[in-house]
C-alpha cells in the first residue's frame, strides 16, 4: 500500500513540475522582422524558436487580416543550391508550426534567400549564428 502512495505521489509530484515548467506564449507587438534561429545545416525548429512561432500564431489569431512572408536564411558556408534548399526547409518549418497552431496556411508564404541576405556581414560562428534564420515579414 505504501508504495503504491508514493507513485501515486510522484506522479503528481511529475505532472505539477511539468505544469510549471511551462512557457508563457507572448504575442509580439509586431511581426516585422520577427526571427528564429537554426543550428548549423538543420532545419529543426528549437523551443525558443517554437515559443517565438506561437507568439507570432497569436498575433496571427488576433490581427486577422493580417498575412505574412517568412524568409529562409543560412550562413556562408555551402554552395549556392544547398544554401537556397535549405533556407526553403526553415522557412516552411517556421510556416509549419503557425499553421499547425491554427493559422490558415494561405496567409503566410514563405520564400529561402540562402546565404545571399546576411543579416551580419562576416565570417565565424559570433556571426554565422545570426545569419541561420526565419526571418518573418508583413505582407
Amino acid at each position: 500500500m505504501k508504495i503504491k502512495n508514493f507513485a501515486m505521489l510522484a506522479a503528481a509530484a511529475g505532472m505539477l513540475a511539468a505544469c510549471h515548467s511551462s512557457t508563457k506564449i507572448t504575442e509580439p507587438a509586431d511581426l516585422n522582422d520577427q526571427r528564429v534561429f537554426f543550428a548549423f545545416n538543420s532545419s529543426e525548429i528549437s523551443e525558443e524558436a517554437k515559443n517565438n512561432l506561437l507568439g507570432q500564431a497569436l498575433y496571427m489569431k488576433n490581427h486577422e487580416d493580417t498575412k505574412i512572408q517568412i524568409a529562409g536564411n543560412c550562413d556562408e558556408r555551402g554552395s549556392t543550391e544547398y544554401n537556397l534548399a535549405l533556407g526553403a526547409r526553415r522557412a516552411n518549418a517556421a510556416k509549419d508550426v503557425i499553421v499547425k497552431d491554427g493559422v490558415d496556411a494561405k496567409r503566410i508564404s514563405t520564400i529561402s534567400y540562402g546565404k545571399e541576405r546576411p543579416l551580419v556581414q562576416g565570417s565565424g560562428e559570433s556571426v554565422w549564428k545570426w545569419n541561420r534564420n526565419a526571418t518573418t515579414t508583413v505582407k
